[in-house]
């Protein structure tokens, strides 16, 4: 860890996310297992899920940033492709602020980042959060 307290202020902040949105699937999971049909525990399954993506979220923003892993490395680890990247990273807490108009990260983004960390500035104002993700059909069949 370096020394730079805004940079260890931002990689707190990150790790912090992580740690609750792993805490709050493990809950979900912990009442869905007490549930009494699969009626009751299939919502519970659900929210556990969300948690664990966005946890997951937390943690490429945490592999990109703080150990200088690639857009591609993130997403071979999560088993994403590259282009899917993008759009999760601009959800998470420490690069929400760095994400384009489209709602996504790029790779000079994730520089401009780095260096702000580095430097202990602040992050710029972040705009409102892109949408969650949603599936949506391509055509009625």
């Amino acid at each position: 860890m370096r020394s730079n307290c805004g940079y260890s202020v931002a990689m707190a902040t990150g790790e912090a996310d992580l740690d609750e949105f792993i805490d709050d699937a493990v809950e979900a999971l912990a009442k869905a297992r007490e549930a009494e049909s699969a009626t009751a525990a299939l919502p519970l399954l659900i929210e556990a899920q969300q948690q664990i993506t966005r946890a997951a979220d937390e943690a490429m923003a945490l592999a990109v940033l703080d150990e200088g892993a690639s857009l591609r490395q993130a997403g071979q680890l999560a088993e994403l492709s590259e282009n899917a990247v993008g759009p999760r990273l601009a959800r998470t807490s420490r690069l929400r602020a760095y994400a384009s108009p489209e709602g996504r990260i790029t790779r000079a983004a994730v520089e401009r980042a780095r260096y702000d960390a580095e430097l202990g500035r602040p992050a710029p104002e972040a705009g409102t959060p892109p949408a969650p993700l949603r599936f949506r059909r391509r055509r009625d069949t």
